[in-house]
């Protein structure tokens, strides 16, 4: 049975001659398990949006979508409340009460369900998504992971149709983003609610599709099995491939006539076979490098810090020394404190124990003006903070209007940035209309403008396509190797190991454990990479795709040697 029937659906945004979508035509069945993936700003989520009347954004739009063969336009709004449940990308957004229990009831109760039929459906949901130990918590005291999964477990409640899910794991680490995921395959295995999900990450979720559809420019460019639509886009050299499962982009990187593996564990296996009775080669795997030699420009001494004098310690005798020149990332779970710790570098929460120094210095003898003046550069976790104007353009002028240089220049400037971070196609647009990756490329755009001396960056690469990640990490090393320093918080485990030169774990408020990526990543079982996990039985210290590919092609070619 058909769910929704999307038919010529075209749409562009007010004042925009570029559609966000063209020519859409799609059908999505009854228990379908549907995966939308794409470039930043190919129209993954404004095409979410068009099925569900109320989020439906305001633009041009012609063609016909049905919703279980009735126009949704003309399905009333109580129907599609309670049969299309939808989660966003941040879920801070969709939660509306200050208890989880009431939270969970909250959608019931605008239904106008009785009392009796009210607490059965809470404590079955629950039940199934093990809220229990925190059902009277406010929501406040809730990690990332338990707020999105509160909201999933909210919509849940209404016993929906189809599950529309954007981008739901871009602000969870990776054990609650697995854990989360896991969750939602299994209302579709266990329930047979249709699942429709966009995701950057797809190592977890493309397993899980029955189809896989890729979009570019707004239009379908693949619609097919996972197995096949990987196979496609490597054959097209598609830039999209690069997003592809690891197992996939390690498989296509090395000479076989084996068949393609899409899981990890398929890609063990897939190493097992192709590897068998030979003398491994781990050359390009080296383990010994150093991190970079240069003097510490940002300083954390013994640093206690609590949001309220009577709660408890959110950073507990943290100390952390980053290098003139280096790529630092931090990595761990949602609540432990490294948000925080951004923001007691930045003055923005005042330790009561313990020293921050920048080049040496007391933060508390920088004026402001002095501190974030070409010292510091700041990337917030919602970008959307540092938006100010009405186009990205005025926007990205706007950060440089304290500079005495004229006009002309600071065009210049602003196209330069924008050319940089392909930008230049949304600079007469609004920079709350843009997607998710488009708004982190602007907001990164504002800030490079600074020339600051060090960057602090919180999740940098959420929302964006591995295209641009790696074009983003390139363009993070070549500000390294002019003496930039660069902190990152991030989820990204991927991304920390390409391209920082050291990691740290942060757990309850401290840091635990710092190497550089080989060594910190091939140490771990969770908080480490699928190729590292992949392979690991084998090539001991491959963490990237690259290691694993390398190591096999070396391995294989003494071989015939």
């Amino acid at each position: 049975m058909e769910l929704y029937r999307i038919t010529g659906l075209t749409f562009a945004y007010p004042e925009c001659e570029k559609h966000a979508l063209q020519n859409i035509n799609l059908e999505i069945g009854q228990g379908e398990f549907v995966t939308i993936c794409g470039k930043s700003g190919c129209g993954k989520s404004t095409l979410l949006r068009h099925l569900k009347t109320v989020l439906t954004p305001h633009g041009e739009r012609n063609g016909e979508i049905l919703f279980k063969d009735t126009v949704l336009e003309k399905v009333d709004l109580r129907t599609q409340s309670s049969e299309i449940g939808y989660v966003l990308q941040s879920p801070d957004n969709q939660i509306v009460t200050d208890k989880v229990w009431h939270e969970l009831a909250f959608g019931l109760e605008s239904l106008g369900f009785d009392n009796t039929t009210i607490r059965l459906r809470v404590a079955e949901m629950a039940s199934f998504f093990g809220i229990q130990g925190w059902f009277m918590k406010n929501v406040t005291e809730l990690s990332g992971g338990q707020k999105q999964l509160l909201n999933l477990a909210a919509i849940m409640a209404m016993q929906p149709s189809v599950l529309i899910l954007d981008e739901p794991t871009s602000q969870l680490d990776p054990i609650a983003a697995t854990e989360f995921l896991d969750t939602v395959r299994k209302i579709n295995q266990e329930i047979g609610t249709t699942i429709i999900i966009t995701e950057h990450r797809l190592e977890e979720v493309f397993p899980m599709s029955d189809r896989v559809i890729v979009l570019d420019n707004g239009e379908i460019i693949e619609n097919d099995t996972p197995r096949s639509v990987g196979r496609k886009l490597k054959q097209s050299n598609h830039d999209m491939f690069v997003s592809m499962p690891s197992p996939m982009q390690i498989y296509a990187g090395v000479d076989s006539d084996l068949p393609c593996p899409l899981t990890v564990r398929e890609g063990r296996g897939f190493l097992d076979k192709l590897l068998v009775h030979k003398d491994i080669d781990e050359i390009a795997c080296d383990i010994s490098c150093e991190p970079k030699e240069s003097d510490v420009i940002l300083s954390l001494k013994e640093i206690w810090f609590k949001y309220e004098k009577n709660s408890s310690d959110i950073v507990k005798d943290l100390s952390l020394e980053v290098k003139k020149g280096t790529i630092h990332s931090i990595v761990g779970g949602n609540g432990t404190g490294k948000t925080t710790t951004l923001n007691i570098i930045t003055g923005i929460n005042k330790p009561y124990r313990g020293k921050v120094n920048i080049n040496g210095k007391e933060i508390g003898k920088y004026s402001n003006k002095e501190l974030f003046n070409s010292n510091l550069g700041v990337l917030p976790q919602n970008p959307q903070s540092l938006f100010m104007e009405k186009t990205v353009e005025l926007d990205l002028l706007e950060i440089l209007s304290g500079e005495k240089i004229s006009k002309e220049e600071k065009k210049e400037k602003v196209k330069a940035m924008s050319e940089l971070l392909e930008i230049s196609y949304v600079l007469h647009m609004h920079p709350y209309d843009l997607s998710g990756g488009e708004q982190q490329r602007a907001a990164m755009a504002k800030v490079l403008l600074l020339n600051p001396k060090i960057l602090l960056l919180d999740e940098p690469t959420k929302g964006m396509d591995n295209c641009f990640k790696n074009k983003l990490g390139e363009i993070l090393r070549k500000l390294t190797s002019k003496g930039v320093t660069i902190l990152i918080v991030s989820h990204d485990i991927e991304f920390c190991a390409k391209y920082a030169d050291m990691c740290s774990l942060f757990f309850d408020g401290n840091v635990v454990t710092s190497g550089t990526p080989k060594k910190f990543f091939s140490g771990n079982s969770f908080y480490t990479t699928s190729a590292n996990r992949m392979s690991r039985h084998i090539f001991k210290n491959a963490i990237v795709n690259e290691d694993v590919i390398k190591s096999c092609n070396q391995t294989l070619e003494k071989v015939t040697l």
